[in-house]
């Protein structure tokens, strides 16, 4: 499809020269993590901190890049997405020095507009330190946790102001579009999405360019384009970052899967537990609109494309496609039988392409690099890259993003830094007991699997998913009896309860754990919670339902004896089912120093100063407060 309005193309280009050159003249660029996480712990007083103390040294700084009164020098100081690390934040990026402070406070801004923006200087106690070489790390190149990532989709996030739609354009933003809009035909646009080998990121991993292809083909000029932002795993917060961080290119993506199916509408579907996602999103669209990318007469092609914002009331349930189609169109949320699929009947009837957040942001940079540069990452069966948000008893959390392909061990280890214990040590891989991947949906794995490489079919053949990209890793003191309940609580209350073997079999699933954790089954019980898993598993009308079972399966599968030791010893090994626990103190351990029985509430700890003490069990109530307090680990079987 060739195109007569060269000028479009002409004011793209003028708007990325416009921000280059004002951009000129910049001594230094300071970039705080504007993320959520680090908005939470004070990034923004950080930044207005800044700006005042920038000042009062005398120098030029902007906050907003245009020509009007703008200084020959100056020091420009931006915000940005989630830079990852969040475990770090708040994170500070100064350009072109490399440097990156992190956990930055208000109390530091002098000294570092003193030391390091006046003088050059690099204050050392802000740099991180690797805690294997004991090293401080100028730049993220030199920090392990960013080095091994591969980071595509989070690109921008750690670069680009949210709110400045030119930056985003002086970046080649929006050009994907313009070239889909403005010379390729639908079915070229579908060819070239299907030939990368995207697959979908928000768990079921189908095709996208096999999805575009269903719609694309069905006849009527009304069709949809939706994204899936209602992310509610718990722990993950990859999508909320992404539209945090980098919104327009999320934008652009629905533009050009809009153009291949021949849409003119989409609807970005966010919970409203994500206010800083909505308001950038909203923000966003307005800009884009308002520069003549979005709405009528896209590119100057006499077809149009908008975009709305539908706010979500934090159901989990609207993350299965149909119920989310139903919430946008003010219904409750609740999943409907497929076939027919929303490609052909989705949103008010119509043929209706839904992507993830993950999955739209990639799709400017396939376009722009092709399909081969992106097919060439991953694997065979899963290219690309996969964020994750890596959480847990890990010494390095935060958000992730890796090649498909990539084993937990180079995620834990190399990336994550170990696992820690109790006590925030870290202990490398040896303390290492599993890690629950895909959130309620996925599974766990355990140390066996620590070595296969990472995508959809090798994760299934383990009992586990990708999903939407969670990973909760656990140490030895974690009770996978009590992991099993946590999600199984979490898919019990946020079943719709439209069908009957996901309402009521996920009810009967946690009532058995909790006789397993309380002490009141049996062999019989553990029988029947395996059969009542796989009859959920078959039964249910949605995937919240098929895949609920999966984390008691999996556990079932890799920790049997440890079901068992809950069932026949009615004892917990780890101490975390506390009517189960058995409070114990090592006398080898023991140096009688008594803390543990100045803090027992209820007097249950007693032994002379220097030597080993004792638990009166009949008095205990298994609080854990004396295995907290003691310095020397001499308490064991209850935390």
């Amino acid at each position: 499809m060739a195109c007569d309005c060269p000028n479009k193309l002409l004011n793209l280009d003028a708007i990325k020269a416009s921000y280059k050159e004002d951009a000129k003249g910049a001594t230094r660029r300071i970039i705080l993590c504007a993320g959520t996480g680090c908005m939470a712990n004070g990034s923004m007083k950080l930044f207005h901190a800044l700006e005042e103390q920038i000042k009062l040294a005398g120098l030029n700084v902007v906050v907003e890049l245009h020509k009007e009164n703008k200084p020959s020098n100056f020091i420009h100081l931006s915000k940005s997405g989630c830079q990852g690390f969040c475990q770090m934040g708040p994170l500070l990026s100064i350009l072109p020095d490399g440097i990156l402070y992190c956990k930055a406070t208000v109390e530091d801004i002098p000294e570092i507009v003193a030391k390091t923006l006046v003088k050059g200087e690099v204050i050392e106690r802000l740099l991180y330190v690797d805690p294997n070489t004991k090293q401080h790390c100028q730049s993220q190149k030199d920090i392990p946790f960013y080095k091994l990532q591969h980071r595509t989709v989070l690109g921008n996030c750690a670069i680009l102001d949210p709110d400045d739609v030119r930056e985003y354009i002086s970046r080649d933003g929006y050009s994907a579009a313009y070239k889909v809009w403005t010379s390729m035909s639908d079915e070229e646009t579908c060819k070239e999405i299907l030939a990368s080998g995207l697959r979908g990121r928000g768990g079921a991993g189908f095709p996208t360019g096999r999805k575009w292809e269903f719609a694309r083909v069905q006849p009527g000029p009304k069709k949809y384009v939706v994204c899936n932002g209602d992310e509610g795993d718990p722990g993950a917060f990859m999508d909320r970052s992404v539209m945090e961080g980098d919104p327009h290119a999320v934008i652009e993506g629905m533009m050009i899967a809009g153009h291949a199916i021949g849409a003119d509408e989409g609807w970005i579907y966010v919970r409203m537990e994500y206010p800083l996602a909505v308001t950038r999103v909203r923000k966003a669209i307005a800009d884009a609109e308002a520069i003549g990318v979005l709405g009528d007469n896209v590119f100057g092609t006499g077809r149009s494309f908008h975009v709305n914002v539908m706010e979500g009331a934090g159901a989990f349930v609207c993350g299965e496609e149909t119920a989310l189609l139903a919430s946008v169109e003010g219904k409750r949320g609740m999943p409907m039988p497929k076939p027919p699929f929303p490609a052909i009947k989705g949103l008010w009837g119509k043929p209706t392409v839904i992507n993830n957040v993950e999955t739209l942001a990639i799709i400017p940079m396939i376009i722009l690099k092709g399909a081969a540069w992106y097919s060439a990452m991953g694997t065979e069966t899963a290219a690309g890259t996969k964020t994750f948000a890596l959480t847990g008893h890990v010494a390095n959390t935060g958000l992730i993003e890796v090649p498909f392909g990539t084993t937990l061990r180079e995620i834990l280890v190399d990336i994550g830094g170990g696992l820690v214990d109790k006590k925030g040590h870290t202990k490398g891989i040896e303390d290492f007991k599993a890690i629950q991947i895909g959130g309620p949906s996925g599974g766990c794995l355990v140390k066996e699997h620590l070595d296969v490489p990472i995508d959809y079919d090798s994760l299934r053949k383990m009992g586990a998913m990708v999903g939407s990209g969670g990973l909760v890793a656990m140490n030895t003191d974690s009770c996978m009896v009590s992991v099993a309940r946590f999600f199984m609580q979490f898919t019990q209350n946020e079943s719709c309860g439209k069908c009957v073997p996901c309402r009521e079999g996920t009810k009967a699933m946690l009532s058995l754990l909790d006789d397993i954790m309380e002490g009141r089954a049996t062999e019989e019980t553990l029988d029947l919670l395996e059969e009542l898993a796989k009859a959920v598993q078959k039964g249910s009308l949605c995937a919240l339902g098929k895949t609920a079972p999966n984390p008691v399966l999996s556990t079932l599968r890799y920790f049997r004896d440890e079901y068992l030791a809950h069932i026949r010893d009615k004892h917990c090994p780890t101490g975390q089912c506390k009517a189960l626990a058995k409070p114990e103190i090592l006398a080898d351990r023991c140096i009688g120093c008594t803390m543990c029985a100045r803090k027992c509430p209820v007097g249950a700890i007693s032994g002379e100063p220097k030597k080993p003490h004792h638990i009166d069990i009949n008095k205990c109530i298994k609080c854990g407060e004396c295995a907290r307090n003691c310095r020397f680990d001499a308490i064991i079987g209850v935390k």
